[in-house]
């Protein structure tokens, strides 16, 4: 299967990727969202910044869900993987207080990252403007020209 992954910009997190600063992408969810239980070892992650082309190709893996979250057991996953997540020593707090009211995390181990020579457009149309992450059979189905 294939995702991708849509960034905010000014959170910085591609460059973090491809210099393999962030080897682990999280998603944290109030409830179940995609890429929850659709995402696996294989998959290839395609990651864009908002508004602009796809960029980098990554293949996954690994993958850890983590449920019924309260504040105390994300206190308890941070220190252990915050650092591959691209977060620094100073900014572990405010991700903490990011994340601190989820219920669902998703932790993506990432592997063989790859700038991408051609970059291309996707169409998000039937997946919700906002989405930040879509799933797919197969990317070729949603790239534009």
């Amino acid at each position: 299967m294939d995702h991708v992954a849509i960034m905010k910009k000014s959170w910085g997190m591609i460059p973090r990727i491809l210099s393999k600063e962030k080897t682990i992408e999280s998603r944290w969810y109030k409830k179940r969202s995609t890429p929850w239980g659709k995402i696996k070892k294989g998959d290839t992650i395609y990651f864009k910044n908002s508004g602009e082309p796809v960029t980098v190709k990554v293949k996954v893996n690994k993958v850890k869900e983590f449920e019924d979250l309260t504040p105390k057991k994300i206190k308890e996953i941070l220190p252990t993987y915050y650092r591959f997540l691209g977060v620094s020593d100073r900014g572990i707090l405010d991700f903490y207080n990011l994340v601190k009211d989820k219920k669902y995390c998703i932790l993506i181990f990432l592997k063989n990252v790859e700038k991408l020579e051609k970059t291309y457009d996707i169409r998000k149309s039937g997946f919700g403007m906002m989405a930040s992450w879509i799933s797919v059979e197969d990317i070729e189905k949603i790239k534009t020209l």
